[in-house]
C-alpha cells in the first residue's frame, strides 16, 4: 500500500497514554458537565429555545468554515422555515438546509433508538446530503469517492485508488475495541476522543471531491450525539473550530507533519469543547433558576383564591418573564392578561398590587424599575466569589 510511504501518518493507531494529563482532566470535566446538563429539568419551551440556539450555532459554524456568509439569525430562520433569503444567496441557504437535514436524520435515529455505526455507506450518505442540490464541477459526484488526486492548500490527499480501502479501515478501527472504555471510565470520554479522531482521519483521507470538511464534522456530530452528549453540546466542537479557524487549519496541518501523532489536536479540540460548556452552563443554570422561581410564585399564591390574587400572581409571573426591570407605567404593556386586568381599574390598583408583591418578598425595587427577587430560592446556594 503506497499510502504507508506517501502518508505514513494515516496509521490507524493512537496511544492514549501519551495524552497530556491536563487533557485527561478536561475530558473528565466534559463528561461530568454532560451528565450535569442531561439531568437539568427545563420547561419544553425553554428546552426547544436552547436547542434552536445551539443547532443554529453549530450549523452556521460547520458551513462558515467553508465560506458560507449567512448570519446566525438567518440560519435560525431557515431552521424555523421563516427565512426570506434573496435569490443570489439561495445556494447558501441550500447548504444550510443540507446540514440541517443530516442533523435531523441523526436526531430521528436517536428518538427511534436506532443504532447506526460509522460505515463507508454512512459516510458516503452524509457527503451526498452535504452536496445535495449544490453546484459542483462535473468530475465530482455527491456521495461517491473521488477518482482524482486532490490538493488542499499544501496538503496532497492519498491516491484515489486507495480511498475505499482507507475509509473501510477507518470504520473498522472506529468500531473496534480501541474505543471501548474500561468499565470504570465514563464512556463519553472515549466517545469524544473517537469523534475527534474520526474527524481528523476523514480530513486526512479526503475521500470526496468536495464536502470533506462538512462530512467530517457531521460524523463527529453523529458520534457525539449517539454517545449521550446532550443536544446543546453536540455542536460545540464545530463552533470551536469556526471560532478558531486559523488554529484549526494549523492543527490539522501540524498533525500530519508529526507522523500521525494527533495528541495536540485532541488537546486543542477538548479545550474548546470544555470552554463551550463553560459558556453554556450559566445560561442553562439561569433558565433552571427561572423555572424554580416560577414554581415558587405559584406556591405562594396556592392558598389565596379570587380574582385579586390571581391578578397579582399574573403580575409576578409577567415581571419574572421580562428580560429587564419594569417601571410602573410599563405594567400594562407586559401582557394582554395584565392589560385586561388593569385597564378599567384605578391607577392606584397597580401601586397596591406592587406593594403586596414587595411585602411578599417576590419583587424588589431597583433604580431601573421593579424586578423579581430571586433571594428566596437562592438562599441555600453556596456563596460564590464575586467577579
Amino acid at each position: 500500500m503506497t499510502y504507508k510511504v506517501t502518508h505514513p501518518w494515516i496509521n490507524f493507531e493512537i496511544d492514549l497514554k501519551d495524552l497530556a494529563i491536563k487533557t485527561w482532566i478536561q475530558l473528565g470535566e466534559c463528561a461530568s458537565k454532560c451528565d450535569q446538563i442531561s439531568g437539568v429539568p427545563l420547561k419544553p419551551v425553554i428546552r426547544d429555545y436552547l436547542q434552536l440556539i445551539y443547532l443554529a450555532k453549530g450549523i452556521k459554524a460547520t458551513t462558515a468554515i467553508e465560506g458560507n456568509t449567512l448570519t446566525e439569525e438567518e440560519v435560525k430562520k431557515i431552521i424555523e422555515h421563516k427565512a426570506d433569503i434573496p435569490p443570489s444567496k439561495e445556494y447558501l441557504e441550500q447548504e444550510i438546509k443540507n446540514i440541517l437535514k443530516a442533523c435531523n436524520m441523526v436526531a430521528d435515529h436517536l428518538r427511534n433508538n436506532i443504532e447506526v455505526v460509522v460505515s463507508p455507506e454512512k459516510i458516503r450518505e452524509y457527503n451526498s446530503i452535504v452536496l445535495e442540490n449544490l453546484p459542483h464541477p462535473d468530475d465530482i459526484e455527491a456521495g461517491e469517492f473521488r477518482k482524482h488526486r486532490v490538493t488542499v492548500g499544501r496538503y496532497l490527499g492519498p491516491n484515489p485508488e486507495q480511498v475505499p480501502f482507507l475509509v473501510e479501515k477507518l470504520c473498522d478501527w472506529l468500531n473496534s475495541d480501541s474505543f471501548k472504555p474500561d468499565k470504570n471510565v465514563n464512556p463519553i470520554i472515549y466517545a469524544i476522543i473517537k469523534a475527534i479522531i474520526a474527524h481528523i482521519y476523514i480530513a486526512w483521507i479526503h475521500p470526496f471531491g468536495d464536502g470533506n470538511g462538512r462530512t467530517a464534522r457531521l460524523i463527529e456530530f453523529k458520534i457525539l450525539a449517539q454517545s449521550g452528549v446532550p443536544s446543546p453540546a453536540i455542536h460545540l466542537l464545530s463552533n470551536h473550530y469556526n471560532n478558531t479557524r486559523t488554529e484549526y487549519y494549523n492543527q490539522l496541518e501540524k498533525t500530519s507533519k508529526l507522523g500521525g501523532k494527533i495528541n495536540d489536536f485532541i488537546s486543542y479540540a477538548v479545550q474548546g469543547f470544555l470552554d463551550g460548556f463553560n459558556e453554556q452552563l450559566p445560561l442553562i443554570r439561569a433558565q433552571q433558576i427561572e423555572v424554580a422561581m416560577e414554581n415558587y410564585i405559584h406556591e405562594r399564591f396556592i392558598d389565596l383564591p379570587g380574582k385579586t390574587w390571581t391578578r397579582r400572581r399574573h403580575l409576578a409571573l409577567d415581571i419574572l418573564a421580562s428580560d429587564k426591570p419594569i417601571r410602573k407605567e410599563e405594567i400594562l404593556l407586559l401582557s394582554k392578561r395584565l392589560n385586561d386586568a388593569y385597564k378599567d381599574k384605578n391607577p392606584r390598583t397597580i401601586s397596591r398590587d406592587l406593594a403586596v408583591l414587595l411585602d411578599m418578598g417576590l419583587i424588589r425595587i431597583t433604580d431601573e424599575g421593579f424586578r423579581i427577587d430571586f433571594e428566596p430560592i437562592l438562599a441555600f446556594l453556596p456563596l460564590r466569589k464575586s467577579t
